[in-house]
């Protein structure tokens, strides 16, 4: 690209001074030194693009169908620095995110919506997607998952905090089956198993320094976390929920919590974007928005349940 470019603008500037002698006093360089890059310009397009005469010089029809070209690509050139210079005051664009269904409505969009208020010029294109995301063969910005980052150099990524998970039952069950209080006893008792990919999910808590897996078992399999957390309410079942998604069931009494002594497994959150040189001004301040905020966020949600702080 940069061989592309070079005497671009000393090309256009021999043209509208309408001598070499000229462009160099406007250029602060020596004829020869314009006249040399010139040809050198000429030699790397294998055209002629100037009649010289000892008395005058014009363009050859080459060198005037370059010009119309070299005019389009200077002026988007200088209209590039200009939106940079204004970016750097404000914010403009627009700004492509994927995240999660549900915990991107619930977390990560209301942090979006709050940018996108503080800064009229950014304009917000949002997907709400469990799949698996390909961000420069869609176009995205930016990417929001709850999973480790994947090991490529294509991406870059930043922790943007991380959520707890925390067992929950309507009272209504729990009145009729009883309330496990180890882990032993959860064989006993109807589990919602939550599916990803068509597999079940196990759940995690540590116990005597060990971590101890358990396998859920019950009637109910769903790949929707809004659908488990309705069945328990209704009474289907204990569900290991996110402590985002369980607090205001909880607050409300829909559901109480279980186990709470015994920590549960922590899961991460990134924002993942493709790997550049130059992070965009609306990509860099919607990862520090969020990175900010969502941790506090989620900090707030495991203190007021009563799970460990982050």
């Amino acid at each position: 690209m940069a061989n592309t470019l070079n005497g671009i603008d000393l090309f256009a500037t021999v043209v509208e001074a309408g001598s070499f002698a000229q462009a160099a006093e406007r250029l602060h360089l020596t004829r020869s030194a314009v006249g040399k890059g010139v040809a050198r310009l000429e030699l790397r397009l294998g055209v002629q693009l100037f009649h010289r005469t000892t008395r005058s010089q014009s363009l050859t029809e080459e060198g005037a169908l370059f010009y119309r070209h070299c005019l389009r690509a200077l002026e988007e050139v200088r209209l590039g620095e200009a939106a940079l210079a204004s970016n750097k005051l404000t914010l403009n664009g627009r700004l492509k995110v994927s995240m999660p269904v549900l915990f991107g409505q619930q977390c990560v969009a209301p942090i979006l919506l709050a940018l996108a208020k503080a800064h009229p010029g950014l304009a917000l294109e949002l997907s709400f997607s469990d799949r698996k995301v390909d961000l420069v063969e869609e176009g995205m910005d930016l990417v929001i998952r709850n999973a480790e980052p994947p090991d490529s150099l294509d991406l870059a990524a930043r922790r943007l905090g991380e959520h707890g998970m925390t067992l929950c039952a309507s009272p209504a069950y729990l009145a009729e089956r009883g309330e496990p209080v180890t882990l032993a006893e959860l064989p006993e008792h109807e589990c919602i198993a939550y599916l990803r990919q068509g597999r079940v999910l196990s759940w995690w808590w540590q116990e005597a320094e060990a971590w101890r897996e358990v396998q859920p078992r019950g009637r109910l399999q769903m790949d929707d976390l809004n659908a488990i957390t309705q069945a328990a309410i209704a009474g289907f079942g204990l569900a290991w929920l996110p402590t985002w998604l369980a607090r205001p069931h909880l607050e409300r009494g829909e559901l109480r919590e279980l186990l709470a002594r015994l920590p549960g497994r922590r899961y991460p959150i990134n924002a993942l974007w493709p790997h550049g040189p130059h992070l965009p001004l609306k990509t860099r301040l919607a990862i520090d928005w969020l990175a900010s905020r969502l941790s506090e966020q989620l900090a707030s949600v495991n203190v007021q349940i009563g799970r460990a702080h982050v």
